[in-house]
């Protein structure tokens, strides 16, 4: 019943669109050309798509009882929408409605220093789990594709660690680490890396072209525009939930089980902006991806200055297709 209410409001998101903020609509606002490529066997069975985490192994094995042996499987699946926005309590995915009231203590901004020489900026970020493919039905018989419903997972208006950069270091306190110059000098090699849609999971604490990881806060002390800014909190936010134990994901050739990790793998994720303009031709957004490539025209004055992102995660299964078989018959 769920999955038909909201199906309607779906199809209907025209006309539910508030002044800021929508209904993401599967068919209008989703590059779906993001869930290739999609590989069998560590074959590439999606035409000329690549991949910067494709392994060639033919078959998968995974414990229990009766032990399993079976064919690995891997796509992209939209699993998570993330808000980014300087209206506090406005649920900009879920048509722009608000839960609260919005003060000068709390909303977010986008200011220039006193020396006038560069932007800082804050905003609030909301997380909800939107597992696309599992509400449309599509998928359902692999056994990495959870039947959940669209809920809210994060908001950062109740975390006091989000607005304050001194206290974060309780959640991660080796910031401090990498903030010598060696470290952030690496991080010029993941900007490159990142852009060619091929991040570096060894150089966790980087983020690319965006800007620095840390703090896993809401300030953004080097503000170069609404898009880089927001795509910046888009990988705090998910680095955040890593280390919170809140989201979990595959390790290299496991096609049996998702597990917690603390530390983000930057290669399960790609990213693409679903408002103010949804960015739906292909590829989709490593994390960390110069924004020069893909942002030009999606932000704009009165209207365009918060935003709504589409989160893809890398899933890998193990598809028993003896049991298939036999239930097929």
């Amino acid at each position: 019943m769920f999955r038909i209410l909201f199906l309607f409001l779906l199809l209907l998101s025209s006309p539910l669109r508030s002044s800021e903020g929508k209904w993401i609509n599967p068919f209008t606002d989703v590059c779906w050309e993001c869930v290739f490529p999609f590989t069998v066997s560590g074959v590439n069975v999606s035409g000329g798509y690549s991949d910067y985490t494709t392994y060639n192994q033919a078959l998968c094995f995974c414990g229990g009882f009766p032990p399993k042996a079976g064919i690995p499987l891997s796509f992209w699946s939209p699993e998570i929408l993330i808000d980014v926005t300087r209206h506090a309590y406005k649920l900009l995915g879920l048509g722009g409605m608000s839960i609260g009231s919005a003060n000068v203590r709390n909303r977010g901004a986008v200011s220039v220093t006193s020396s006038g020489s560069s932007e800082n900026s804050f905003y609030h970020v909301h997380y909800y789990k939107f597992p696309l493919l599992s509400i449309l039905g599509l998928f359902t018989d692999f056994e990495c594709i959870e039947s959940e419903e669209v809920d809210i997972g994060y908001m950062s208006e109740l975390d006091p660690l989000w607005n304050d950069d001194q206290l974060s270091f309780i959640l991660n306190a080796e910031a401090a680490l990498f903030s010598q110059s060696a470290a952030q000098i690496a991080c010029a090699a993941d900007c490159t890396l990142s852009t060619m849609d091929k991040p570096n999971d060894k150089l966790f604490w980087c983020a690319g072209c965006l800007g620095s990881l840390y703090p896993f806060t809401g300030s953004v002390a080097h503000h170069q525009g609404g898009i880089q800014a927001s795509s910046l909190l888009v990988h705090r936010l998910l680095a955040k939930m890593h280390r919170s134990y809140f989201l979990k994901g595959y390790e290299n050739k496991n096609f049996c089980e998702a597990k917690f990790m603390p530390v983000i793998k930057k290669t399960l994720y790609k990213t693409q902006l679903a408002y103010p303009r949804a960015q739906t031709k292909g590829p989709c957004n490593a994390l960390g991806k110069s924004t020069v490539m893909w942002g030009a025209g999606k932000s704009y004055p009165k209207g365009g200055e918060d935003f709504v992102y589409l989160v893809w995660r890398k899933k890998q299964c193990c598809l028993d297709a003896v049991s298939k078989a036999i239930g097929a018959q």
